[in-house]
């Protein structure tokens, strides 16, 4: 078996989100009242972990890939003889395969 690993750096920094407004931060306020629609996640976001989460999942499924039954984190494509197993711990990643082909072309 061959295995990989791989961290993504920025990954609460991918979520894509969907109704999140922030008040003016402070020295910029310009005394208008008026507040920010976020079009992307920041660090430290309460709701940043669950839009990379998605997103990621989003990615896993147009690649192919299935969610495994027993563990949410765990993610599989299997042809023939081959194998390709994908588990994530947040943003940290090992990559499984027999042949390592399955992990070059992934």
């Amino acid at each position: 078996m061959n295995l990989k690993k791989f961290d993504v750096k920025t990954a609460f920094l991918c979520g894509e989100l969907e109704e999140v407004y922030l008040e003016q931060p402070e020295g910029f306020d310009d005394g208008s009242g008026r507040v920010c629609q976020l079009k992307r996640s920041l660090c430290g976001l309460k709701q940043a972990p669950r839009y990379w989460n998605k997103r990621f999942i989003s990615f896993m499924e147009k690649a192919g890939l299935k969610n495994g039954a027993a563990d949410p984190c765990l993610f599989y494509r299997t042809h023939e003889d081959s194998f390709l197993y994908i588990a994530i711990s947040v943003d940290d990643g090992l990559v499984v395969d027999n042949k390592g082909e399955e992990i070059e072309v992934f």
